[in-house]
């Protein structure tokens, strides 16, 4: 079955990946730029990233983005994007556990 996308997604599924980033990208400008707020590159990727998953054609059945045959990220948004992830993962268990764990079951259940 083909998705096809007809609006933006705001299903609760989608806004919960949305917050997940947002969390992921805040905690890696704190740490690795040491702002309070986010840096104007953290704050574009951040930008990017909520845009893609609002146009993922994939909406509320999405599987984590790792696992999409379709690499909708620009290669520079997706090395920055792997980059983030990378060192705020560990982190997130930490402060966000809830998420993490949700996380970790979605991505391997799609």
């Amino acid at each position: 079955m083909r998705a096809q996308l007809y609006e933006p997604n705001t299903g609760p599924n989608i806004q919960k990946e949305k917050e997940i980033v947002k969390e992921m990208i805040e905690l890696y400008c704190r740490k690795n730029h040491h702002r309070d707020k986010l840096c104007k590159n953290c704050q574009d990727l951040k930008s990017y990233a909520v845009l893609r998953l609002s146009l993922c054609r994939y909406g509320e059945g999405k599987s984590a983005c790792m696992y999409c045959h379709i690499h909708c990220f620009k290669t520079k948004y997706r090395e920055e994007m792997r980059d983030v992830m990378s060192y705020s993962w560990p982190w997130m268990f930490l402060y966000h556990p809830f998420f993490s764990i949700k996380h970790v079951f979605n991505g391997q259940s799609s």
